[in-house]
């Protein structure tokens, strides 16, 4: 009996009595960390920073490869607005009276300026949509900030429009706008939106990996934002004047981030009587929404680090 009870005594091989310890107690005496635990903030923003050649290699793939298929490459990029716009024009622009008096001149820019800038932020949704859940297998197979995925597919969207704004430019010069001090206005309002639009990505990314299905529901919302977003048409004419609804409803459509964004473009590039001037509220709801999103969809995405790619 005196044998059997020092047996039971003695201490484990390291001699420091780990034996009465749990798991998880176990685990932490000796640095061992939950396998794709989520880290903190601070660190997870560094990890983010360290991997900033791979977002960016990653969307310039991503770029070259969305229209490998087709036999006009690339070019499809600034065809596929152009042709938005254009169906856009005939309805809205001529069959409609949607111009809510401006000329041709001031409207076609008008037009294509709404529809590249609205697609920034379209395209940038449904990317990040598919962000996680299109890219299972990577996610499963390497270990790095999830976040890589839904910013690289903005930037990839921000670079397309980049491209984008060549064309843009030309009509511009086409209808008589020359460049101005105010065109350099492009460079804070496309980073507003690309913050903006990275935020939103990555809430639309955490929602779309535990929900696949709603990839096929987002072009229907989508789709009802841009029409109640102005770009086809000015929300103010359409509503109070067309419609003749109040004003405080044109007054909160104006205030969503995606009108917002192309009123301030609109203003930097287009010098016509119905855009010499543009109310300072603009800026801060352009600011405002950036940080709101940015930051929140961030946060949002982070908390459920762990989380993706399993089950």
């Amino acid at each position: 009996m005196s044998e059997t009870t020092h047996e039971r005594a003695t201490p484990g091989p390291s001699g420091s009595g780990e034996s009465h310890l749990t798991p998880a107690e176990l685990a932490a005496r000796h640095g061992l960390t939950v396998s794709g635990a989520r880290p903190p903030l601070t660190q997870y923003v560094r990890q983010l920073w360290g991997r900033r050649h791979f977002i960016l290699a990653f969307s310039r793939a991503k770029l070259s490869a969305q229209y490998s298929q087709a036999k006009l490459g690339q070019l499809w990029q600034v065809f596929t607005p152009l042709l938005n716009a254009f169906v856009y024009f005939l309805i809205f622009g001529l069959l409609l009276g949607g111009r809510g008096g401006m000329e041709m001149t001031e409207y076609i820019p008008f037009l294509v300026i709404g529809v590249f800038v609205f697609t920034f932020t379209q395209q940038s949704v449904m990317s990040g949509v598919k962000a996680i859940s299109g890219n299972l297998g990577l996610v499963r197979a390497l270990h790095f900030p999830r976040a890589s995925l839904p910013l690289s597919f903005s930037l990839q969207q921000l670079q397309q429009l980049l491209y984008s704004m060549i064309v843009v430019v030309v009509i511009l010069v086409g209808f008589g706008y020359y460049p101005t001090w105010t065109w350099l206005l492009i460079v804070p309002v496309l980073l507003l939106q690309f913050v903006f639009n990275s935020g939103l990505a990555m809430i639309f990314a955490r929602l779309g990996s535990h929900t696949p299905d709603l990839a096929q529901l987002m072009p229907f919302v989508l789709r009802t934002w841009m029409y109640g977003s102005g770009v086809m048409f000015p929300i103010g004419h359409m509503v109070t004047e067309r419609a003749g609804g109040p004003q405080w409803v044109a007054d909160v459509l104006l205030a969503n981030p995606a009108a917002v964004y192309m009123e301030l473009m609109r203003f930097a590039l287009i010098d016509g009587p119905h855009h010499q001037s543009l109310g300072a509220q603009f800026w801060l709801l352009g600011v405002g929404w950036a940080l709101l999103f940015g930051i929140g969809g961030f946060v949002y995405f982070w908390k459920a680090e762990e989380r993706y790619g399993r089950g």
